[in-house]
């Protein structure tokens, strides 16, 4: 029998606590978390929707807001329990969201959406729960620069190096091995459904970032520094239409 994404997520646990979380990963000491600082300023209720085991949720809480994080994932949420800093937990998948309409003033997704197989009803959700004129902090995988098969190239007999755009339009499901042993689901979508999406349920765009690769990142492989004017992530700050 096949493994669900969630069995996965269970069974991988350690391996992104150990790699991504307590200054581990560059990208999110050096990136994600001072963009999720700056967007999350000022929020007094927040929910951390795939919270993991819950860096951005301590971060929130440490900006003084009361903050839940979501997660279906039981090893994640105990690590994320052990870890404290405030924010409580609730074991939840991100399409059954267990909390009232108009529950929290701020939103937040890092990283999660591309590991859903279907990103509507999580949406709605997201959106049900926040009141009127609230943020939704989303951070995705770069849509079109990240999609399947995009990579740096280096072709010797033009003597050119750029960055190839692979499939786009196509939503693709892949399972990735990112270590041994270690194979998680990923899926792509275009961008125009996560907007479409939003924009069904009253979540309106105000802000993107497409950030630089931080310089921790760019130092880890010659191939990161030659493309390192490809942004790897994309930010959305989205409100809440009244």
């Amino acid at each position: 029998m096949t493994e669900s994404g969630d069995e996965l997520w269970e069974a991988h646990a350690d391996w992104w606590q150990d790699g991504f979380t307590r200054g581990a990963d560059p990208e999110y000491e050096e990136q994600i978390l001072p963009l999720a600082a700056e967007c999350l300023a000022g929020a007094q209720r927040v929910i951390d929707v795939g919270t993991g085991e819950g860096q951005v949720a301590r971060l929130a809480s440490g900006l003084g807001a009361e903050v839940t994080g979501v997660d279906p994932t039981q090893a994640q949420l105990r690590v994320a329990a052990e870890r404290a800093g405030g924010p409580r937990y609730v074991r939840a998948a991100a399409e059954h969201l267990p909390f009232s309409d108009a529950s929290f003033d701020a939103a937040v997704a890092c990283l999660v959406f591309e590991h859903l197989p279907k990103h509507e009803p999580p949406i709605a959700e997201i959106g049900r729960v926040l009141e009127p004129s609230g943020r939704f902090v989303f951070v995705l995988n770069h849509p079109l620069l990240q999609a399947p098969n995009s990579g740096w190239v280096i072709d010797h007999d033009l003597d050119e190096q750029y960055w190839r755009v692979g499939s786009y339009l196509p939503v693709d499901v892949t399972m990735e091995e990112l270590a041994p042993g270690v194979v998680l689901p990923f899926v792509h979508r275009p961008l125009s459904q996560y907007v479409n999406a939003m924009a069904n349920v009253g979540l309106v765009i105000r802000r993107m970032e497409e950030p630089r690769p931080p310089d921790g990142f760019l130092a880890k492989a010659k191939e990161y520094r030659d493309a390192a004017d490809i942004p790897r992530l994309l930010l959305l700050l989205a409100q809440k239409l009244s």
